[in-house]
Order: C-alpha cells, then sequence, then structure tokens
C-alpha cells in the first residue's frame, strides 16, 4: 500500500529506507551521501560486501544499524573504474532489485518501508518511467510504502 509523501526521508519513522545505489559505489551524493554521513559504518560494511561478493544490479544489501535498517538496491551499473562515478540504472535492474526488495520485505518481516524517487537522481532515469515499476512491484504489500517524491530537508513528512 504506496503513500507518496513529502518530506526529509533521513527524518522517516519507517522501519527501513531503501535506496538506489550501484555496486562499489562511492556514496559521494544524494540521499547516498546523507546515509554515508549518518552511518559511516554503513558505508565501511557496504564496501567490504562489495569487494567479498562483487554484486550485480538487480540485487539489494541490507544493513541494520541499532536503530535503523537500510536496503542498498543495486538500481545502477558498477562504476567502470574504481575512481569513476557510478553507471546509469536501468529499468531492468529497478524491476530486478524491486522484486528483490519485496522478497527481502517478506523475509524480514518490515513493518513499513521508506523509498525516495528510486534512480531518478545520479541513476538518471525519469520519473514517470520509474513510478508504474515501484507501483507494480509496492503497491500490493500489506505494508506502508512511503514514496517521498518530493524532498525538503528537514521536513519530517506525513507518513
Amino acid at each position: 500500500m504506496i503513500k507518496e509523501v513529502a518530506g526529509d526521508i533521513m527524518l522517516s519513522k519507517a522501519g527501513a529506507i531503501a535506496h538506489g545505489v550501484a555496486p562499489n559505489d562511492h556514496f559521494d551524493s544524494g540521499l547516498a551521501l546523507s546515509l554515508r554521513e549518518a552511518f559511516p559504518s554503513m558505508y565501511k560494511d557496504f564496501r567490504h560486501y562489495c569487494h567479498q561478493y562483487n554484486p550485480k544490479p538487480g540485487g539489494a544489501w541490507i544493513w541494520s544499524g541499532v536503530e535503523h535498517r537500510i536496503i542498498n538496491l543495486f538500481t545502477q551499473e558498477a562504476p567502470k573504474t574504481n575512481n569513476s562515478h557510478p553507471g546509469r540504472a536501468s529499468i531492468s535492474n529497478v524491476s530486478h532489485a524491486l522484486k528483490e526488495l519485496t522478497r527481502v520485505i517478506e523475509a524480514e518481516g518490515l513493518s513499513s518501508v521508506a523509498i525516495p524517487r528510486l534512480a531518478t537522481g545520479v541513476g538518471g532515469l525519469n520519473w514517470e518511467d520509474v513510478k508504474p515499476v515501484i507501483y507494480q512491484y509496492l503497491d500490493p504489500l500489506p505494508i506502508p510504502v512511503y514514496v517521498y517524491t518530493n524532498f525538503t530537508k528537514g521536513l519530517e513528512a506525513a507518513e
């Protein structure tokens, strides 16, 4: 059950925050940067995971902190070199990652999830193309899914 909201996803009270990344992402812009700054140990664990398992686009990696759970959805291609920017997202990668997210939600017994306009920032996709895919996979879920369609720093959304 999707509810579109406006506000700062970092202030979400949802059981988990899901966002799009690339394998070996540097987390140096947008929501990923905010998450890296708020949870430096998550970023360190993410880098370790990527080096150990070489994840592919379309999957997901979950990080659980003391009070927060972050679901990193691999919506983008990996950077070509260690110093380059991540590749672009694709609707196919988003679709596979959202399918994996639904599996994670069920397996982990999550009570709610917050997600941004997935893959539309650094990923480079158009929201009009991504939105129907999000609805296809997440709207049938029996839990609240908060889609942050408009970002306002410091504003708590009406979840």
